[in-house]
């Protein structure tokens, strides 16, 4: 009886009808632009996938952040099928070791690492770092990242604060991306052979029209001083800024060195059945599943993996582009998502956030 009031009093807020409407009709509009690109332009707009090089006789490295469960878990997989030595990266080491078992199971030849790390803790994900070099160096590996994928994400009901004063939800989803991105660009530049970065955003992404953005927008500040928190607009205000730090990283590798080799895709899954609503009230979450279900959108964790593998294994001279749909399909994200100026800012406040986490680690060792 709880759980039933619970969601009829969930029925009554705004955030349900903004998931309930304009998520379904962004999600509807994704795939209407695919048709129309396949029926009405010449452009092509899809892509083959191509095996990973290895170095020498060692396989080339990939790093997947939320990898205990849903896409994460069922893209780990995958590509350790297609021949990566997989670095999975969770919050849990329980579920990091059920995960390793499992992979084995399904496919004995897997070499699989794990790392414990909490990615809305900047003091864990610079831990990471230096565990994953001493990792590399210990195992006698090359120096090196070949492919980076940005995969967890939360969908928090609730405020919450990180250990630095962020937004919960924020600080996983975005900002904890960009810090472990640019804490491992020397790894993934020092590989030698092509690398990338992934970036795992959503459609959701389409229903903003107008941001402001800067340190206090980017921590969440401004969005969660409402009454009611407002998740599902932080939800997409976080996948905005991942989509635009996507693309801000291709033109900053590309345009000052031409011969950089490490590409930045974003990749959207699309709606997938996983446990991200694990906060709303159950029978939200089924509601939800069973109506996307009928709608023919709803996808299982290793469909909705197929367009993060299609960005992975993309040719090596792609790059600042958006996956979507399966089948090596791309498309345009929102005009916002394109907005220079609006990119422009969101990297200096981003970077700024960096610096001061990284000084604040530093105090923290030294005292």
């Amino acid at each position: 009886m709880r759980e039933v009031k619970k969601a009829l009093s969930f029925i009554l807020t705004v955030e349900f009808w903004r998931m309930g409407i304009f998520w379904t009709l962004s999600l509807v509009m994704s795939y209407f632009q695919l048709f129309w690109q396949r029926v009405f332009t010449k452009k092509p707009n899809a892509y083959p996938r191509c095996p990973p090089q290895r170095i020498g006789t060692k396989k080339p490295i990939c790093v997947i952040t939320g990898a205990t469960s849903g896409i994460g878990a069922a893209a780990a997989y995958d590509l350790s099928k297609e021949g990566f030595y997989v670095v999975l990266v969770g919050r849990s080491s329980q579920l990091l070791s059920k995960m390793i078992e499992w992979i084995h199971k399904k496919n004995k030849d897997a070499c699989v690492e794990a790392f414990e790390v909490d990615l809305s803790s900047f003091q864990s994900i610079l831990k990471f770092k230096d565990s994953l070099e001493k990792w590399l160096l210990d195992s006698d590996m090359h120096v090196s990242v070949q492919l980076l994928i940005n995969n967890a994400g939360i969908l928090a009901a609730s405020h919450r604060l990180t250990e630095e004063g962020y937004d919960q939800m924020m600080g996983t989803n975005y900002i904890g991306a960009f810090s472990l991105t640019k804490l491992l660009l020397p790894l993934l530049k020092n590989s030698p052979i092509g690398s990338r970065i992934v970036n795992v955003t959503s459609f959701t992404h389409r229903n903003l029209f107008n941001v402001q953005i800067d340190k206090e927008t980017v921590v969440g500040k401004c969005l969660s001083r409402s009454k009611q928190y407002p998740f599902s607009h932080i939800y997409e205000f976080s996948k905005l800024c991942l989509l635009m730090f996507s693309y801000e990283l291709h033109r900053q590798l590309h345009s000052t060195d031409e011969s950089c080799k490490v590409s930045v895709i974003a990749a959207d899954p699309g709606a997938v059945e996983t446990n991200i609503m694990q906060e709303l009230p159950s029978y939200i979450s089924r509601m939800t599943f069973i109506a996307l279900n009928l709608l023919g959108l709803l996808q299982s964790p290793e469909e909705g993996a197929s367009s993060v593998i299609d960005a992975a294994l993309a040719p090596p001279e792609i790059s600042g582009v958006y996956f979507f749909g399966g089948k090596g399909r791309t498309l345009n994200s929102s005009a916002l998502s394109h907005n220079i100026r609006l990119a422009e800012k969101l990297w200096r406040s981003s970077s700024d956030l960096f610096l001061e986490s990284k000084l604040a680690s530093a105090r923290t060792y030294t005292s």
